[in-house]
């Protein structure tokens, strides 16, 4: 199956720019095993078959045929419907409590970097450290699967490097990209990182890195900080 994906562009107008919705379907497609094309797209001169493709919508775009798909989450689940087993692996997680996993996180993030006032700055930044615990707490904690209810030993942690598990699933394709620019733009605007101690969240971190599904789609830190520059307030 092969498809086309349209998605925004970078700085330059060719690279790929931040946008976590189109690195969340990079990560499926690659992860699916298939071959597809990605057209980048500059919005500030977007080109006329978009206009007729998909008029008013933004990027990522799914064309398939003759059929046009905008919604990021239909998009996914066409595509784990139609590229299914045999010939092209199931993704969805098989915990449901995997899909909400740190759902809150980039709530929490965006209030952060959007405050300017130097006296909620604590408040805002421990919301977000909130955020962050409960995930790492949920990837600390062993799933079904890891528990043998035949041993007499009692499974009380988890070690697995994914949110469900020893592999990559829609889980993940979702909540990687924001992480990432989580890690970019709070760094950069903040000068604040995720503590050391959260060691489950950075297990995961690092082993996300270590997949070429996930390093290779990221857009490089410059255009994160570019996405985030007039975001991002400065406290004063």
């Amino acid at each position: 199956m092969a498809d086309e994906k349209f998605k925004n562009c970078g700085s330059d107008g060719q690279s790929i720019g931040n946008c976590p919705f189109s690195q969340r379907l990079f990560m499926v497609l690659w992860l699916k095993g298939v071959t597809f094309d990605v057209t980048t797209v500059d919005m500030k001169r977007k080109p006329d078959i978009l206009k007729d493709l998909a008029p008013g919508a933004q990027p990522p775009f799914l064309l398939y045929g003759s059929e046009v798909k905008t919604d990021t989450n239909k998009i996914e689940e066409f595509l784990e419907e139609n590229l299914c087993p045999p010939k092209y692996p199931r993704l969805a997680a098989r915990n449901p409590e995997s899909n909400t996993a740190g759902m809150d996180v980039f709530s929490k993030f965006s209030a952060y970097v959007k405050n300017s006032n130097p006296q909620t700055n604590e408040n805002l930044e421990k919301g977000l450290l909130k955020a962050l615990k409960k995930l790492d707490d949920y990837l600390g904690s062993p799933l079904p699967d890891e528990i043998d209810e035949n041993s007499a030993d009692e499974v009380t942690s988890s070690s697995r490097p994914f949110l469900d598990g020893q592999e990559l699933t829609l889980a993940d394709c979702n909540l990687l990209p924001k992480l990432h620019i989580v890690k970019v733009v709070c760094l950069k605007y903040r000068n604040f990182s995720a503590p050391q101690s959260l060691t489950n969240l950075w297990r995961y971190l690092n082993a996300a890195y270590a997949r070429e599904e996930f390093a290779s789609t990221c857009p490089i830190d410059d255009e994160i900080h570019m996405a985030y520059s007039s975001v991002a307030k400065a406290l004063k």
